[in-house]
């Protein structure tokens, strides 16, 4: 999709020049991770990334490059769509005797727990063949590093230092996502 900036082309002030560069930069990668968060709604996406890079203009230093607030951004535009989800869940249903507030709370985190799955897989997506390869086998089968070791066909301590520098790239994708990782259950919200 091409984004263009009102009045954009005769920037006057560094500032404008920043916005300009900023919707350049992050526009388009911006608007393909809300798309697949809402499932394709291609219209609530284009608000989403307004809305989020026009909290950017008036919240952040623009100087400081797309790239350094690319987090942010994803950070912002996930929690967007989780707030719109949940504003849409809070509003009146037909009463019948039974307790809808349950329901609400439980499919709110369910959808909550649906778009992290998202994000987690797409980060998994992100490592190497072999940094994926023994996670699953750490994480998901729920091996032993000397288990895995024979699984795989590598030394233990291969093992260990896979898992260590497989946990560091992941947790760097996450947060280029907006996504923190949890130290405690680093993968186990994706579904592989």
């Amino acid at each position: 999709m091409k984004w263009s900036v009102m009045g954009s082309a005769g920037a006057r002030d560094a500032r404008e020049r920043a916005l300009r560069a900023l919707y350049e930069e992050q526009a388009d990668p911006l608007y393909s991770y809300v798309v697949r968060l809402l499932g394709g709604d291609r219209h609530r996406a284009e608000d989403i990334v307004q809305e989020t890079l026009l909290r950017c203009w008036s919240k952040q230093d623009l100087s400081v490059g797309g790239l350094l607030l690319r987090p942010w951004l994803f950070r912002v535009a996930r929690n967007l769509v989780i707030d719109g989800h949940r504003r849409r869940l809070a509003r009146p249903h037909e009463i019948d005797g039974s307790s809808w507030l349950g329901e609400l709370s439980t499919e709110a985190d369910e959808i909550e727990e649906m778009l992290s799955s998202v994000v987690v897989g797409e980060a998994l997506q992100a490592l190497s063949f072999a940094h994926r390869e023994v996670l699953y086998e750490t994480y998901f089968v729920g091996r032993t590093t000397q288990e895995a070791a024979v699984a795989l066909g590598v030394p233990q301590g291969t093992v260990k230092s896979r898992v260590y520098y497989a946990l560091r790239a992941l947790r760097l994708a996450l947060e280029e996502r907006g996504l923190a990782m949890d130290a405690q259950r680093p993968v186990r919200a994706a579904r592989v």
